[in-house]
């Protein structure tokens, strides 16, 4: 155990004691910042194996057990980064009795100076900072990341390994369209079933056969590719199901054009999403899994979660747009990109595409790309509302039951 510098605390309360403990986590080692007004204006460090969460909770139960010596009953409140160890930690310290909070390491002010001296005992001191600063009210020091549940958390499992596979399948398409490029062999769809028999007839742009090798390369580079397949359809089928299940209970639209509100669950939400003309079950489930099963209290927190709002500088007389953020989730802003062009498509009658052509006219090129991305942020704002209240957006297309 070690001490570090004096750190500044609020007031002490009189009916509770807290105890103030920072998490400086790593594969190997975990760093324990213990700190309370009571023991004194020191933080005590504490290195316990990485994943060691028995002996971390001992090192907290006898710093609460030194607290409890004053007759005051002890308050335990944590804080650790985002990262790696994920939120299984966060929902064992809850279990334990202790107040944690999981921050977005990228929200952590640091000093900005050209050589910033960086260290775990620098880092557990600022995480105790933080922490002291969030139990003062100050909000805004970083961003507290809302930990989803346990089912909400497997439930984005499905769509992201589909994702993965995808790309590998891609990989698996390219590689065998490269070698037979570089044989002078072209036109071959890698992904056609009868394509290990195809390869006995296939020949090099000189005429001769395929080299046995080559040939047998892939082979072996189909079958991955067919495992791929039949693993993605695998996902698209359970999907497909959950959703339809959920369609046969879902409400139909009313004369006014508004539809009952949308139960909750993932599978219900896709189901409601993907009744809209444009969205099909790809980007319904994704949206409803990665997005909308999360609590927004306004428009602007859906924009600033999906990382299109703006990003202004404004310094004296300079004055620049800098584009969107790009803060929030990836996976969701390429989708969202991608629905709005479909939307425009699919959709040519709503009230989002009218107010899109309106401004973008005949002009191509930039200006449409950065009239899209306007036009995403009004989508995913009018979806949010259409899964939480049920409010069609205007002029929308519904799909036949």
């Amino acid at each position: 155990m070690s001490k570090s510098v004096l750190i500044a605390a609020p007031g002490s309360q009189r009916e509770v004691a807290t105890l103030f403990v920072a998490f400086e986590l790593s594969k190997a080692t975990w760093l324990l910042g213990l700190y309370s007004p009571e023991l004194g204006n020191t933080v005590s460090r504490h290195r316990v194996d990485g994943g060691d969460l028995g002996g971390a909770l001992e090192r907290i139960a006898a710093a609460k057990r030194r607290l409890a010596k004053a007759g005051r009953p002890v308050r335990v409140v944590s804080v650790y980064e985002a990262g790696y160890d994920g939120f299984w930690l966060h929902r064992a310290l809850t279990a334990a009795g202790v107040e944690n909070r999981v921050v977005d390491a990228a929200s952590i002010p640091v000093d900005r100076r050209a050589r910033r001296a960086k260290t775990d005992r620098l880092d557990l001191e600022l995480l105790i900072r933080m922490l002291l600063a969030l139990e003062r009210g100050e909000t805004r020091i970083c961003r507290v990341v809302r930990v989803p549940t346990p089912a909400e958390e497997d439930a984005k499992r499905q769509h992201r390994e589909r994702g993965v596979l995808i790309s590998e399948r891609t990989a698996h398409s390219n590689r065998i369209t490269g070698v037979l490029m570089a044989l002078g062999i072209r036109g071959v769809n890698p992904r056609r079933r009868d394509f290990a028999d195809h390869l006995e007839t296939l020949a090099t742009a000189t005429g001769e056969a395929l080299p046995p090798q080559t040939k047998k390369a892939l082979a072996r580079e189909h079958e991955r590719l067919s495992l791929l397949d039949r693993q993605i359809k695998e996902i698209e089928v359970a999907q497909a199901a959950a959703i339809k299940a959920a369609a046969a209970n879902e409400s139909e639209p009313t004369d006014a054009g508004r539809a009952g509100v949308v139960p909750e669950g993932s599978a219900a939400q896709a189901a409601a999403l993907i009744r809209l003309n444009g969205i099909g079950q790809t980007g319904a489930v994704t949206l409803s899994r990665e997005v909308f099963y999360r609590r927004f209290d306004n428009r602007r927190e859906v924009a600033s979660y999906f990382g299109l709002t703006p990003s202004p500088f404004q310094s004296g007389n300079t004055h620049v747009d800098q584009g969107i953020s790009k803060a929030g989730n990836p996976r969701a802003r390429t989708l969202a990109i991608e629905l709005a062009w479909l939307w425009l498509r699919h959709q040519p009658q709503s009230a989002l595409t009218r107010w899109f052509l309106e401004r973008v006219g005949s002009a191509t090129g930039r200006i449409r790309r950065i009239r899209i991305v306007a036009l995403a942020r009004k989508l995913m704002i009018a979806l949010w509302r259409y899964v939480t209240t049920g409010q069609i957006p205007e002029g929308a297309g519904i799909k036949p039951a």
